[in-house]
């Protein structure tokens, strides 16, 4: 027993000793891993920490960069097929007096119909005369345009693009019809309609086309 008792006596001193090592120790280590902290972050050697990923939910949509549209106004019809080449008159106004006074000098794009380059129905109206007394050429506009089939070009122009459009469909409607040309359509539709007058009631040619493409004029 007293063995037992002169062991933990002798034993207590050291017990202490080596706990007050072990705190002494911590400490120096603790000093010399703040001082190498430091100097890395000096140096700037600390490795960099990657955010969190962030998931988007449907209340926070991503970014998208969208082109503006370009909206233009025709200048110029070209179909190779019936070698047809027009200018093309854009007005302000719906007055007939106007549209009848620029048809005597081309195509006239009617003034609630779409630009090019914008969701819409193109429509074009032209003379079309066969007479061999008629001298000026734009009483002759659209002559011919009843002889397109499906699938023919026709390319409009604006001041630095062109638009190509191929030929949906081609019909004679009826001076006794009350059918109108329509402007809600789906997509991008060029209309080319023959006339007399836009005062007159009287047989007409109308030809519905899809857009296809648009690119830049080359410019020489």
């Amino acid at each position: 027993m007293y063995g037992i008792r002169s062991l933990v006596a002798h034993s207590a001193p050291a017990w202490e000793r080596v706990t007050e090592r072990k705190w002494s120790f911590l400490g120096i280590f603790a000093l010399i891993f703040a001082g190498n902290v430091y100097v890395l972050g000096i140096l700037d050697l600390l490795p960099a920490v990657a955010a969190p990923e962030t998931e988007l939910s449907e209340s926070a949509p991503a970014a998208v960069n969208l082109a503006p549209l370009t909206v233009e106004e025709p200048e110029k019809i070209e179909i190779p097929a019936i070698k047809l080449s027009v200018t093309i008159a854009n007005p302000t106004t719906t007055s007939v007096k106007i549209l009848d006074t620029l048809l005597l000098k081309g195509a006239v794009r009617y003034p609630t119909s779409a630009y090019l380059g914008e969701t819409g129905n193109v429509v074009l109206f032209g003379h079309s005369s066969y007479l061999p007394v008629v001298s000026n050429p734009a009483f002759k506009a659209f002559n011919g345009i009843q002889k397109l089939v499906a699938g023919d070009a026709v390319t409009i122009y604006s001041a630095d693009k062109a638009y190509t459009y191929r030929v949906r469909t081609v019909a004679k409607e009826s001076a006794t019809s009350d059918s109108g040309v329509s402007l809600a359509v789906e997509g991008r539709v060029l209309t080319l309609v023959t006339c007399n007058s836009f005062a007159a009631k009287d047989d007409r040619f109308v030809v519905t086309a899809d857009f296809v493409e648009s690119h830049p004029i080359p410019t020489l």
